[in-house]
Order: structure tokens, then sequence, then C-alpha cells
């Protein structure tokens, strides 16, 4: 069947699952949560004859896992299909809603005019390396890994005549190492939020926290740099000088580039302080909680700039163009939904635990939160991606009581994550930064970020063990 047939009705199904999703949040009507298992069920149906079933194999196989444990055990069929359709609406309606972030980083020229503001601040390899990986976090903010190609690109763009690989892994390391020691703390990437609420953790010690974890990683990968390129014996301080200088002597308006840079700073605070702000006074979940608020930001923004105009005609594009497009993640949260929600009817969690606390028992020096983040990289390994993998972790460990405090388990899995992220050759991120530089995932990987990885992992283990002693 022809997309141009199906994409108008996946559209319709993800649009009226969105819609209802936030209705019935407030307002509990039953024949609205009746109509929201209809369009969730109609996401997965025209999601895989939009894709067809080859590329939809892993939702596919979520879903059909979790129909089959409904089937074998002693419960309402139709009871566990509602409660799996339902199960992860809040991770759609924040799917959906969190790509529009970009509409509003596209109206200026943010990144050209941050590097023109900040070059004495970036005018050596160091400094650059820095900027790279700081700066990718920030930007991680508003795309998610969306910010690797766009952060490779501008980067590129600056050092535009400086080839190899020496070159290539100064990018790729601290883009790559960026992203992932994002996934710590950002707030708006769904992995984070997500384990956040699961664990009922706090969410400003968990920012915190994961804020500290990330400058370390950001000091760890500046020490790693020069150590890591000197075989390659290339001046990278002079080489993007020259780019640096060669891009000051086009820029002209300065008070314009100021402008932008304070308009920057504005919208990452606003974006992230409301969101801080209103999830400590507002009783709401974190999931539900950020998509409105950046639904209302959005819409601010445009009325401030007074660019209705332009808001209606980018929101018309991307229903018609882009969002059908952009539903393998709405597929795949609903099929780990029905999967989780089938586990929960059968012993699965209990003898996670049991197998747990057995190899505890053979190796009493090891505890639970060592082995958490290997969990997450395993998944990642089998190509789930860090969504995925969070979600069907936090799932599990919802159902069991653990002896620490939630913020230590959130650092610990999306520790994990952040490990696959810099790891695993078959996830998004080293898929897209190998399509962007031409490298092998292996090579922008474990080549490359291998001995950063292992020691990324042992600082923040440690830390990890002393604060479940200390609270302990």
């Amino acid at each position: 069947m022809s997309k141009q047939y199906i994409s108008p009705a996946l559209v319709i199904c993800i649009i009226g699952f969105t819609i209802i999703h936030f209705i019935t949040y407030f307002f509990h009507v039953e024949l609205l949560l009746t109509l929201l298992i209809f369009f969730g069920f109609g996401i997965i149906l025209f999601g895989a004859i939009y894709y067809g079933p080859l590329h939809l194999k892993m939702p596919l196989g979520l879903f059909l896992t979790g129909v089959i444990i409904f089937l074998s055990v002693d419960t309402s069929f139709l009871a566990g299909m509602r409660e799996g359709l339902l199960q992860m609406r809040n991770m759609v309606g924040l799917l959906v809603v969190i790509p529009m972030v970009s509409w509003v980083l596209r109206e200026e020229a943010f990144l050209e005019s941050a590097i023109s503001y900040a070059h004495d601040f970036v005018d050596t390899s160091k400094k650059f390396y820095f900027g790279m990986v700081s700066f990718t976090q920030i930007i991680a903010y508003f795309l998610l890994f969306g910010a690797i190609p766009m952060i490779y690109q501008f980067v590129s763009m600056i050092l535009k005549d400086e080839k190899g690989e020496a070159w290539e892994r100064y990018k790729g390391t601290a883009i790559l190492r960026g992203f992932a020691l994002s996934v710590l703390w950002v707030v708006s990437i769904p992995s984070f939020a997500y384990v956040v609420e699961a664990m009922d953790a706090s969410l400003w010690k968990s920012i915190v926290q994961g804020l500290g974890v990330a400058v370390l990683g950001t000091i760890v990968a500046i020490l790693f740099f020069p150590l890591e390129n000197r075989k390659y014996q290339v001046n990278f301080t002079r080489g993007l000088q020259h780019e640096i200088d060669e891009i000051m002597r086009h820029t002209k308006n300065k008070q314009e580039t100021k402008r932008i840079v304070r308009e920057f700073i504005l919208l990452f605070v606003s974006l992230f302080g409301s969101i801080f702000i209103l999830s400590a006074w507002i009783n709401m979940e974190l999931l539900v909680l950020i998509p409105l608020v950046i639904l209302m930001w959005i819409l601010c923004y445009y009325i401030v700039k007074r660019r209705l105009y332009k808001l209606t005609q980018i929101a018309s594009l991307y229903i018609k163009e882009e969002m059908a497009s952009k539903s393998y993640q709405l597929c795949v949260m609903i099929g780990a939904g029905m999967l989780i929600a089938g586990l929960t009817k059968t012993g699965f969690a209990g003898w996670v635990v049991n197998s747990l606390y057995a190899l505890e028992a053979v190796a009493p020096f090891i505890n639970l939160l060592y082995l958490l983040p290997f969990m997450v990289i395993i998944l990642g390994f089998a190509g789930l991606g860090p969504l995925t993998v969070m979600v069907l972790v936090a799932g599990i460990l919802q159902s069991i009581q653990l002896p620490y405090a939630p913020e230590l388990i959130v650092l610990a899995v999306t520790l994990g994550s952040s490990l696959s992220i810099l790891l695993s050759p078959v996830i998004m991120p080293l898929i897209v930064l190998s399509d962007s530089n031409g490298l092998s995932s292996f090579k922008n990987g474990f080549q490359f970020n291998g001995v950063f990885a292992v020691v990324l992992y042992v600082l923040v283990m440690t830390y990890i063990q002393v604060m479940a002693y200390v609270t302990g």
C-alpha cells in the first residue's frame, strides 16, 4: 500500500493520541480513554504498514512479545491490551512535542553568532575542544541526538580546510563525548526524564548530580585530548587560529551578534528554568509537564517575535512532511509499553532480583549499582537505543524495592546509557556520527573512546559507591 495513503492515517493517529492523552490526564473521560487506545493501536498498525514489517522489527517484536505474554498468563487479554497500549502514553506525548524545540533554534544564526562572540575563549585547541564538548550538551537540550550532525557540520564549516583522521578524531570524540555526557543531566532528553520519573527521584538532585558528573567527564575528555592525538603530530592550535581569523574577517555586525547570543542564553535559561521551577511547585508528572512547558515556550517565542504566521506554516509543514517519518520511536514506545505491561503479570522482575542477589552472594563486594550500567550497555549492543533500553530497565526496576537512594539508581542507569552511546556501533548516535565523518562506527566508538569510557565508569562508579555507603 502506498505511503501517500498510509501517512495521513498515521499522522491522524499520532495527533489524536497526543491531544487526547493531555486531555485525559486532567479529565478522566472513559470514552476518550477508549479512543486513546484505538489511536495507540493505530500508530503501531499504520506504522508497520508505513515502514514495512522488516524495518519495524524491534517495535513489532516488543509488541508481539507482550501480546503473547498476555495470551499465556491468567489475566484478561483485553484488560492487558488496554494496559499495554496506555503504559507509555506519557512518552508518546513527550516524543511528539520535543522535536518542535528545534523550530526556535532555526530562527536565528545562534551557532555562528556564538563562535564569533566567543572567539577569544576558543582560540586554542584545548579551549575549542572544551567548547565542542560543552556546547554539544547545550544544543542536545534542544535537538537531542540531532545535535551530533548539527555540531559536526558547524565545526566542519569552521575547520573547512583541516582534513585527515587527526582532525576527524578531534571533532568526533568531542561531539560524541559531549552528547554522551548530556544524557546524565539534560532534562529534555526523554531517557533521562523517564528514569527520573520511574524511580520517583528528585529532579533537582538528579540534574545537579548528573551535571557534576558531566563537568568531571568534560575535564577528563580535555585531559585525554593531548594524549590521544600526540601520535598524529598535528598542530591543532595553529590550524584552528587560522580558521577563526578567517571567520572574524567576515564578521561585520558585532552588535547583531551580541543580540543573538543574548537571545540564545535567554532561550536556554527560560526553557530550562521554567521546567526546573514548575516541577518543584506543581504536582504534575515530569513527562507531562515537559511537553506542556515546551508548547507554551514555543508559543511565547513566536508571539514575542510577532511571527505567529510563521509558526502555523512550520507546524503545518511538520505535520504534512515530517511527523509520519519520525514515528518509529513512537512505535518503539508502544511496543515497549506492551512488553513491560506483560512482564508485570509474570514473575520476571522477581527472577531478575533473585539472580542479582545470587550474584551478590557469590561475590559480596559487587552490588546492584555496579551491574546496572552493564545491563544498559548489553541491551545497547543488542541494537536497542538509549530510550528503549531506559524504558525496559527502569520498567523492571520500578517493581523492585532497592535499598539505594533513587538519585543514585538514576545516575547508575544513565551512566550505562552514556557508555552505550560512546561504544555501541549499532545505535543512532554512533551511526549518525559515522555517517557524518566517514569513519567506521568501530573506530569512532571503541577505538577512539574505549579507554575514556573505562575511566568514566571507574570515576562515576567510585562516586556512586561512596555515596551509597554514606547514605546507607
